[in-house]
């Protein structure tokens, strides 16, 4: 039988490039495979395509990362090459731009795409991995962030980096350490974006590449989730489409609209360079973190204004971390849809997660 398959195989291969390609490869595996697998299509369809949303936006931080390590110098150079790169390098401006941007949509599309997978439940039996892997992503996603905003050594960039570094710093016993491990000393300096460099284009990028490998096979795997009101449906009443062409198409008009946005972001709002950071000279009015932390710094600054000293910070860290803890064992207290107490609990533990992230970061920018 498996004989005969491989030959009707040969038989059908196409004639020319695919075909000479498709004899060695075997191209039609695969596409046999792609078309073969089913997407679930209902009201809620539009949330999957945000984890290939953000796929794509890694992707152009690749590209556009290699592209700003040709010129990048870090170190003590670090200030002077960005600024060759934004106003020297032919397009320099677009590409710096264009990673910026893409760094902080790709931050929102997986924002997105973990509030999506949450309220669909898609955390549930046998998915449990892929939320503990999405959440791995997500907390790497926010690393690269962090790394990367230093890098340029402007003012803006060295303070918030400073600012952001209180928020570990206040982790009893070794938040210190950690901190004087990442800056390597007791300040920012020139051997942190030595650091911070290493942290974002060597080691991130290797851990960020297997743990996705990993997570797009689980999904590969088990497949896309019915949202809780779609598994109600007899499954007569359901509906698919094939993952090839189908749905494989209407995520790449997803990827060209994501590249449209980007692009009018890149070329109309161009990420600014501002003065060179003296790191002597007291902070300029209005320092915060990437609005991505917002929530956790303004949290830490109300608590610090309730109980002042060590017991606000350690309040603000146990806060994080129980949140933390209860966002990420979420699978193994709503574990299915049989359990209507839990699952009405866990949606109103996300509501009330969502809601804090949104309001503590308006608050924050508010209260600047």
């Amino acid at each position: 039988m498996g004989k005969s398959t491989s030959l009707e195989r040969n038989v059908k291969r196409a004639p020319g490039v695919y075909g000479w390609i498709d004899e060695r490869l075997d191209l039609t595996a695969i596409t046999e495979f792609a078309c073969a697998k089913e997407v679930p299509e209902h009201k809620h369809s539009f949330w999957y395509y945000w984890g290939g949303i953000s796929l794509f936006l890694f992707l152009t931080q690749l590209v556009s990362g290699v592209l700003l390590l040709l010129y990048f110098r870090p170190g003590a150079d670090s200030y002077d090459s960005v600024r060759q790169i934004t106003y020297d390098i032919d397009f320099g401006w677009l590409i710096r731009s264009a990673h910026s941007w893409s760094a902080n949509l790709m931050v929102l599309a997986i924002f997105i795409h973990m509030f999506s997978v949450f309220f669909m439940k898609a955390y549930r039996k046998p998915r449990e991995f892929g939320w503990w892997s999405g959440l791995v992503l997500a907390g790497l996603t926010l690393v690269f962030g962090f790394s990367g905003y230093l890098l340029p050594m402007d003012d803006l960039a060295f303070f918030a980096t400073k600012v952001g570094l209180e928020i570990p710093r206040t982790i009893p016993v070794v938040g210190p350490f950690l901190v004087s491990l990442i800056q390597g000393g007791d300040s920012v300096s020139d051997v942190t974006i030595q650091r911070f460099f290493a942290l974002h284009v060597v080691v991130l990028p290797l851990i960020f590449i297997g743990v996705l490998a990993f997570h797009l096979w689980l999904v590969q795997k088990h497949g896309n989730a019915l949202p809780p009101d779609e598994e109600l449906k007899p499954e007569s009443e359901r509906r698919s489409i094939p993952f090839f062409p189908n749905f494989f198409t209407k995520d790449l008009a997803m990827w060209l609209i994501t590249l449209n946005v980007l692009a009018v972001l890149a070329s109309l709002y161009p990420w600014q360079l501002g003065p060179q950071a003296e790191p002597a000279s007291p902070a300029p009015d209005g320092i915060h973190p990437e609005w991505y932390f917002m929530s956790q710094f303004q949290v830490l600054k109300v608590f610090g204004k309730l109980m002042p000293g060590a017991l606000g910070e350690a309040a603000g860290i146990i806060v994080f971390t129980v949140a933390g803890v209860m966002w990420t064992l979420i699978p193994l207290y709503d574990k299915d849809s049989a359990r209507a107490v839990q699952a009405r609990r866990a949606t109103w533990f996300g509501l009330v997660v969502l809601g804090a992230f949104i309001a503590l970061t308006i608050w924050g920018y508010a209260d600047i």
